[in-house]
């Protein structure tokens, strides 16, 4: 037996998708023509793609990779809308089952249907998938089925979604232009060393005169990374990996989360985008009746930074005393105090959810800014860089020459 995924149209001309498990591709295609479909592609699966009923996890290497933020911004939205239609549960997710287009997520609704048709509830059946359905999506769709309103909560779950990955796009546009700068600029020196001053390195040797000391410098240098190159490219991959493995150590993690949100220029973007997460991830919890408590601790599993985390976690040991939030986000030093001030004023005035909401949206558009700002602060940096590393070069190979050409005059 093998699984199939299968695109085919019916006698209406609309699309249908679907995975389906058979002897051979021939027995599926006969099957499928026998309930008057016309197929329009048939593959085999490939096992490393299926999804593993033991271990109630879906493999990452599969067709399609793994389930990204808009994926499940367009499932919850969808299934909000059906929902909302008063489209049974178990069928509503047979519906986007054949709608969806990445297979980890088909497969993973696949094995949900089955756990409701189990006895089990939404929820639960998504608490399986901790890898694709985070905290906050398995609390708010309990929230939902509790309160008899799961449409609107797969609603909120889908603007949460939205803005989340609106943010992690625009803090990944800030990192992508000046890393490719910098990886070009290495490329360009590595060969320029391991290509182009060895070709210079002949011609002096012919020439017999005494080089300057940047000339020496290049050239030995070229030298020892055409020499050592395995030994050097071990040391960096060895480098990496070392660092990892540091930063699974509670004590680094701690230290170097600490330090990330102070250090220049992106310190102040990474704390942005936390204090957004932090606030609209709160608000969207409370709004939806979770409890204070549990929103706490829930905020703090999807912190991302442990500095943030401790503080998210002294938090929660403040209102079990019965102490607000405002007082400790004082003294945590990480928080504004802009935020501190709205926060204890939403506090006051009973509207805690509508005040984060609008401090989540402030510090959105505050990392636009920065991102825009960063840009441009790095743009003339970046090409100032090129052009010493670059210059330098090429300066520096050429010194040999206007020696030699000024001793003739």
């Amino acid at each position: 037996m093998a699984w199939f995924e299968y695109r085919v149209k019916d006698r209406g001309g609309r699309d249908h998708t679907g995975l389906e498990e058979a002897n051979d591709v021939g027995v599926l295609i006969t099957s499928l023509r026998t309930q008057g479909y016309f197929i329009v592609k048939v593959q085999e699966v490939k096992k490393g793609a299926i999804f593993s009923r033991e271990t109630g996890k879906a493999k990452v290497s599969g067709k399609g990779g793994g389930v990204k933020l808009d994926d499940l911004v367009i499932f919850s939205r969808q299934m909000a809308t059906l929902v909302a239609a008063g489209i049974p549960l178990i069928q509503a997710i047979d519906i986007l089952e054949d709608q969806v287009d990445r297979l980890k997520l088909k497969l993973v609704l696949r094995d949900v249907h089955q756990e409701i048709e189990g006895g089990k509830s939404f929820s639960d059946s998504l608490r399986k998938h901790k890898k694709v359905f985070s905290e906050i999506f398995i609390n708010l769709s309990k929230a939902g089925e509790t309160s008899g309103s799961l449409d609107i909560m797969l609603d909120r779950i889908a603007t949460y979604l939205e803005k989340s990955s609106a943010l992690q796009k625009k803090v990944k546009s800030a990192m992508i232009y000046p890393a490719s700068v910098v990886s070009l600029a290495f490329l360009i020196t590595y060969g320029m060393l391991v290509f182009v001053i060895p070709k210079f390195a002949q011609m002096f040797e012919g020439l017999h005169v005494e080089l300057p000391a940047p000339t020496r410098f290049l050239m030995d240098l070229s030298h020892s990374l055409s020499q050592n190159w395995i030994l050097i490219l071990g040391m960096i991959i060895g480098s990496i990996f070392g660092f990892r493995a540091l930063l699974k150590l509670p004590a680094v993690r701690i230290y170097w989360d600490g330090y990330i949100i102070k250090m220049p220029v992106f310190g102040g973007i990474i704390t942005k985008v936390a204090v957004s997460k932090f606030s609209r991830t709160l608000a969207t919890l409370i709004k939806s009746g979770v409890p204070i408590l549990a929103s706490l601790e829930i905020v703090s599993r999807t912190a991302g930074n442990l500095r943030m985390e401790k503080v998210i976690l002294s938090l929660m040991d403040s209102v079990k005393r019965g102490e607000n939030l405002s007082g400790p986000l004082g003294k945590s030093l990480v928080f504004p105090p802009m935020v501190v001030r709205m926060i204890g004023i939403g506090e006051e005035t009973g509207e805690l959810e509508a005040m984060l909401l609008k401090i989540a949206d402030f510090y959105d558009t505050e990392v636009d800014t920065a991102v825009d700002g960063l840009t441009s602060l790095i743009e003339p940096l970046l090409i100032a860089f090129l052009g010493v590393v670059i210059g330098g070069i090429v300066i520096s190979m050429f010194l040999p020459i206007l020696t030699i050409a000024s001793k003739i005059h």
